[in-house]
């Protein structure tokens, strides 16, 4: 019964320290990707230019858009 009682110790706790890793790494990782977006404008204008477009404010900020309304 004891034994029972150690394991069942050992499982909760290692599924609490699993629980609050994944939050710590969550609110790392949220503060990182506000410090260093993913895409910027500058990333937009040269994959459009690779593509042989010439885009214009209106839609590298219609695409910005898209992308921020994706990641919410």
């Amino acid at each position: 019964m004891e034994m029972l009682l150690d394991i069942l110790k050992v499982v909760g706790l290692l599924l609490v320290g699993a629980i609050i890793g994944f939050f710590i790494a969550r609110k790392f990782m949220m503060k990182y990707l506000q410090k260093n977006p993913p895409i910027n404008e500058e990333m937009i204008k040269a994959l459009m230019g690779q593509m042989g477009r010439k885009p214009n404010q209106k839609q590298i900020n219609q695409i910005m858009r898209q992308m921020q309304n994706y990641n919410k």
